[in-house]
């Protein structure tokens, strides 16, 4: 069976709309229908001329409330990686090609109003829909739909469910903090242009039989019942391995959480790190754009493309 793609945007046409009357417009018609009566009945040329008057605004006004969706392109923006357990923004652009704006145009999910937009002519708009985000891996829009009151709210235009291909990128949630477990692999290394040797506190990593007394942190030992030794390089940068056999006793997703803090810690310590996991190797670096490789291997980690 073939599968669906979602198209990269969309463009409302009259086959995606619909329209009916408000309960403001079924009051207004029962009050055009009373005075259309009421003119009959007395043969009252002022009444008829009142109640013609109603009927074509009415009949404007459909007009109207039509053309403020009629035409409107719907493409796909950016969207911030989060990590799961927070709130995805996914940006939506709303292009209008035509010589008059659009006014309150609503974005509308599950039949509650989730984001509104004014539209110059000839000109775009960037609202912003919020979906909270459980999981890791690419998390896709939900589908959404367009609806107007404008211009009078005697009628409400809707489109049919949009479906377009907008993803996040959705990051493991970092577990709690815990040390870095080290490997023979893991050095210092000098920076380079700095004097060898010094004090400066670089971070903590489990403790190891051999270590000084004067380095273990005992604060910590005291709160949280864990051994954790201060590391110091003045003049050396720490290179860290975060290796996934190093987790060895909980399962995929906590050593994938796990490895989301130490990433963190790590690009917030300034060191050196790189990412080992089954059948991937992420050679050591830093910066944002090393961060962003790290978590997104995380993230997609077995996941089916």
């Amino acid at each position: 069976m073939a599968t669906t793609v979602a198209p990269v945007e969309v463009t409302l046409g009259r086959r995606q709309l619909y329209m009916l009357p408000t309960r403001y417009g079924l009051l207004f018609a029962l009050v055009a229908t009373v005075l259309l009566l009421a003119s009959i009945n007395y043969g009252n040329g002022l009444g008829y001329a009142l109640t013609f008057l109603l009927v074509a605004i009415a009949v404007v006004s459909m007009l109207h409330t039509h053309r403020n969706l009629h035409r409107l392109r719907v493409a796909p923006g950016a969207c911030v990686p989060v990590f799961a357990g927070e709130t995805a923004q996914f940006e939506l652009v709303l292009t209008n090609n035509a010589d008059t704006p659009r006014f309150g145009v609503v974005i509308e999910q599950n039949g509650a109003e989730v984001a509104r937009a004014d539209i110059a002519a000839r000109a775009t708009a960037a609202v912003m829909l919020g979906q909270r985000v459980t999981r890791r891996g690419w998390q896709t829009l939900p589908a959404f739909r367009l609806a107007t009151h404008f211009p009078l709210g005697l009628l409400y235009s809707w489109s049919r469910p949009v479906h377009i291909d907008h993803r996040c990128l959705v990051y493991p949630a970092p577990a709690a903090p815990l040390p870095f477990r080290t490997t023979p692999t893991e050095t210092l290394r000098p920076e380079q242009g700095q004097r060898l040797g010094g004090d400066d506190f670089i971070g903590v990593r489990e403790y190891q039989p051999g270590d000084s007394p004067r380095h273990i942190d005992w604060k910590a030992f005291a709160r949280t019942g864990m051994l954790t030794t201060k590391q110091f390089g003045g003049g050396y940068q720490a290179l860290v391995w975060l290796d996934w056999d190093a987790l060895p006793e909980f399962d995929t997703e906590a050593r994938l959480s796990v490895l989301a803090r130490w990433v963190l810690e790590g690009e917030a310590a300034g060191a050196h790190y790189g990412l080992r996991l089954p059948g991937i190797v992420i050679a050591p670096d830093h910066g944002e754009a090393h961060e962003h490789v790290c978590l997104k291997a995380l993230a997609l980690f077995e996941l089916r493309p």
